[in-house]
């Protein structure tokens, strides 16, 4: 098996020449204690905070832009035209401050901070969640629901959760209208 040092060379290297944009070969990532896949869903390496060579500017970053295709990526053809300057000008900026403040603030707790690699369509909340590659639990949530008040049409709802309270408490993000008609499933080209 390749040497410790080499393989987190080797992911580094990668990371800067792709600007992190693609994920690294398997056979780098892959841990030399586990003989399978790991039972997380597939992602994309975004954060390893105890690489002290890592530049924090650029991985930050990378990982707001690796949200935001999220985003756009799960609201479809049919949705995200309709809503995407909404969603860039009042919704994405305090994701993107959350997820700023959250990386500062949580790198003494978790060495590798990893983005989910696929939103959920259908009617599932999902766009993405933050979680904490080591344990494979979630640290930070970030939804989108459908709200259709009584005679007010319908409305998409942009929130998030965080480990912190078990994911039981909504931190509001921002409320985009839609329409008096039913919008389409999420990811719907």
């Amino acid at each position: 098996m390749m040497k410790r040092w080499v393989r987190k060379t080797l992911v580094l290297l990668f990371t800067i020449v792709t600007f992190g944009l693609v994920s690294p070969p398997d056979i780098l990532l892959a841990d030399e204690n586990t003989s399978g896949p790991s039972s997380q869903e597939s992602t994309s390496t975004v954060a390893i905070f105890s690489d002290p060579y890592h530049d924090e500017s650029n991985f930050i970053e990378t990982f707001i832009a690796k949200a935001e295709k999220q985003s756009f990526e799960k609201f479809g053809n049919r949705i995200g035209p309709v809503i995407e300057d909404e969603f860039k000008s009042i919704i994405f900026p305090k994701m993107e401050e959350v997820i700023r403040h959250f990386l500062k603030v949580e790198k003494e707790n978790f060495e590798h901070v990893m983005i989910s690699s696929k939103p959920s369509g259908g009617k599932s909340e999902k766009i993405f969640h933050i979680y904490d590659e080591k344990t494979g639990n979630d640290l930070i949530r970030f939804h989108v629901r459908v709200d259709h008040p009584p005679q007010e049409g319908y409305w998409f709802n942009f929130h998030y959760h965080t480990y912190h309270d078990h994911f039981q408490t909504h931190y509001h993000l921002g409320k985009i209208y839609w329409d008096r008609n039913t919008p389409p499933n999420w990811m719907t080209h």
